[in-house]
């Protein structure tokens, strides 16, 4: 009858040699929209960014504009997109320690790429009217163009030929 285990069969071998794990390796953004979606490019971030486009809010505020999300996944991006310069936080309260979140100026350019998803989504919605972004002035719905200022004249966005980002 074997006697108690004492571990020496089974244990594999220790040495004395460190070993450093493989370095990693990132692959390269090969486009400028792999370089936004990778900063900006999931369910929630661009729901967080419009919430905060009417200025500074804090985290309950955020859970309110963003029904369906959850905290832990709020966190998440918040510090995610601090990381990425979109936002800043802002402590209001040190204990417990609680923060404010704003937009800086990089995370306000923004705007105009969500209201041109949002054009995209309400042409797309099925909505016999859809609502997209009007003129207060005299309520027509806007309409975004490419305008080339060397040329001064507009570029449609077909001309595909006549597009390309440097």
């Amino acid at each position: 009858m074997p006697g108690p285990y004492d571990g020496a069969m089974t244990e594999p071998a220790r040495t004395t040699q460190a070993t450093t794990p493989p370095a990693k390796t990132v692959p390269a953004l090969t486009s400028p929209l792999e370089e936004a979606t990778a900063r900006v490019g999931d369910r929630w971030t661009l729901l967080l960014v419009q919430a905060l486009l009417d200025g500074p809010r804090r985290f309950n505020e955020l859970l309110e504009a963003l029904p369906g999300i959850a905290p832990n996944v709020l966190s998440q991006r918040l510090k995610h997109l601090e990381r990425e310069r979109v936002l800043v936080s802002q402590p209001y309260s040190r204990r417990p320690p609680r923060f404010a979140y704003e937009l800086t100026s990089s995370g306000r350019e923004l705007a105009g790429a969500l209201r041109l998803l949002a054009q995209w989504g309400a042409d797309r919605s099925g909505a016999p009217d859809p609502e997209g972004l009007r003129h207060l002035t005299c309520g027509t719905p806007l309409e975004a163009r490419w305008y080339c200022p060397t040329c001064t004249r507009p570029v449609d966005d077909n001309d595909t030929g006549d597009l390309r980002f440097m």
